[in-house]
């Protein structure tokens, strides 16, 4: 049985679970209405299993490839991406005015899960592509608005984003790539940069690469840096392709996994470019696009898990060892672990899509703080729960997983970068729990809040559950008042377990919600994950809590095994 899509899951989440009737109700997304989330999620859900789902493995296979320079994309893509740009889904939460449909991000969240689970390395394309929409629309001029926002909403050009240097990774003030002011207005851009997603495509018309770049009065560090559009093609007086730019594909990256997302090194070679936002600026506006892409990475993370989980149960239901082995009790306690993580992240990307959504709607500083908070935790838990479900589904496969001609494998190599691009997913507990308790943790206790409200509501109908959850969120809310007594060293070593914790009474929160208002299936799955998962959080406040001391002491030969 082919991937099928999880339109009916989300539709739940949505209902019963997010709130996202608070999003529907607001002036700027009425048009939300209960038979257009339907007709949405149905159409899209059928472009990524019909449509998406069947070039994924070719992707796999065929990865994209430079010819004589040029690029050559992976059999089915165009054809694939075609159809997602035909029915204007690229455009869906953008601005009206320049193509757009003007509908919830949140919906474009889910559609970017159910593409994810189709096809991870061709979905990128779009995703980079909304990217730089957001981004544009939020800093860039009018008059690049009004030239790049149509085409890009059409899918007609595609996005991508330029930080990485082979010098600057994570730390991206250290980039030496360089930006010249020319007579005519525009900046001239030189240097290079690496990892840079579908930096070119045969299936997109122009590709508009967003380029971080220093000015020479531009200062140290990432203060100093502005921001640059750079086309493949310079438009001409019509707004169409015209003359090449200076840049070039270089090479293109082998990888683990994604192959058919061709990742590009890419050299700028006094290339024409115009300045987004302000000069010196620059690292604002590209925040706006890595914040946005953040989101949708930690559902990438989900779609990989669900994915992964339909075959590994379509597997276990065939396969016949003294019986069929989904009768087995272990392979019944990893298929129900992988779908229990799964329900759980899904619920925290969408519930942070729903602050986002709100935050916009409202302008109510408590949803953009909530939306803020959420963001690195549904980045990291996301794309965590992705590759340990696409482990769990290979190991359900046994031998056979390990065997490529079974499919189960790419999942697990294609889920692996998500975790790391986007910013670590390290990186974003030291977000969590240095940028985002910067309110002194005002926007952490609301959410424990909210869920001890869920716990005290459940208690009728829930009392067991309902008494674990409220536990967990009280101790949890102990240890964030400890952490925000440490300096801030002494939180970042603890940051990553910090965050799982905190994502495992989120997901305890969201399935409690889904128990009370669901059947039986999500009273047992939400048991399983209370029982069985969210125990996890003891663990990990401990860790949490432990501070750097033994990590420093540790003598840095002992991590190649040589010992004082």
């Amino acid at each position: 049985m082919p991937y099928q899509a999880s339109a009916e899951q989300i539709r739940f989440i949505l209902n019963e679970v997010v709130d996202f009737s608070k999003v529907a109700a607001t002036e700027r997304f009425a048009e939300a209405t209960p038979d257009t989330v339907n007709a949405v999620l149905g159409e899209a859900g059928r472009i990524a299993a019909e449509i998406y789902a069947p070039v994924n493995r070719a992707g796999d296979l065929e990865p994209a490839r430079l010819e004589n320079g040029k690029l050559r994309s992976s059999p089915g893509y165009a054809e694939a991406f075609g159809a997602l740009a035909e029915g204007g889904w690229i455009g869906l939460s953008s601005d009206p005015e320049y193509g757009g449909m003007g509908l919830p991000s949140t919906l474009n969240v889910a559609i970017n899960e159910m593409l994810a689970s189709g096809c991870l390395a061709l979905q990128l394309n779009s995703l980079l592509t909304q990217g730089q929409i957001d981004a544009l629309e939020h800093h860039a001029s009018d008059a690049l608005k009004a030239l790049y926002l149509p085409k890009l909403n059409s899918g007609e050009w595609s996005g991508t984003m330029n930080l990485t240097e082979p010098q600057a990774g994570s730390d991206v003030g250290a980039l030496t790539t360089r930006a010249e002011r020319a007579e005519d207005g525009t900046y001239r851009i030189t240097g290079q940069k690496i990892f840079i997603t579908w930096g070119d495509s045969d299936f997109n018309a122009n590709v508009c690469h967003l380029v971080l770049a220093r000015l020479p009065d531009g200062g140290a560090g990432t203060r100093g840096i502005s921001l640059f559009m750079v086309p493949k093609f310079l438009p001409d007086d019509s707004g169409n392709p015209g003359l090449a730019n200076e840049l070039r594909v270089v090479s293109l990256e082998h990888k683990m996994g994604i192959h058919g997302s061709p990742t590009c090194v890419m050299s700028f070679e006094g290339a024409t470019g115009w300045l987004v936002g302000e000069e010196h600026k620059g690292m604002a506006a590209m925040f706006t696009m890595m914040n946005s892409a953040r989101l949708n990475v930690g559902m990438q993370g989900v779609g990989i898990a669900e994915a992964a989980l339909q075959k590994a149960a379509e597997y276990a239901a065939e396969r016949n060892q003294m019986g069929a082995i989904i009768r087995h009790a272990d392979v019944r306690r990893m298929l129900a672990i992988g779908r229990a993580e799964t329900f759980a992240a899904r619920a925290i990307c969408l519930a942070c899509a729903v602050a986002l959504d709100l935050g916009r709607a409202t302008g109510a500083e408590d949803w953009i703080a909530r939306a803020s908070f959420l963001t690195p935790i549904a980045k990291a838990h996301g794309t965590d729960v992705g590759c340990r479900v696409a482990d769990l589904a290979v190991q359900v496969h046994g031998g056979m997983g390990f065997i490529e001609e079974t499919g189960a494998a790419q999942y697990l190599r294609d889920v692996r970068i998500t975790p790391i691009y986007e910013g670590t997913n390290g990186i974003q507990a030291m977000d969590l729990v240095g940028r985002k308790l910067m309110d002194d943790g005002a926007a952490a206790m609301a959410l424990l809040d909210e869920i001890l409200d869920t716990a005290k509501a459940a208690q009728s109908a829930q009392p067991e559950l309902a008494h674990e959850v409220w536990q967990a969120a009280e101790t949890l809310r102990e240890a964030t008042h400890l952490l925000l007594e440490q300096k801030m060293q002494d939180r970042f070593a603890g940051a990553v377990p910090f965050l799982a914790a905190f994502a495992r009474v989120l997901g305890a929160h969201f399935h409690l919600r889904a128990a009370v208002a669901g059947g039986a299936d999500h009273v047992t799955l939400a048991r399983i994950y209370i029982t069985r998962l969210l125990p996890q959080y003891l663990g990990d406040l401990a860790a949490a809590k432990a501070g750097p001391a033994d990590l420093d002491a540790l003598g840095d030969g002992a991590f190649s095994g040589h010992f004082a």
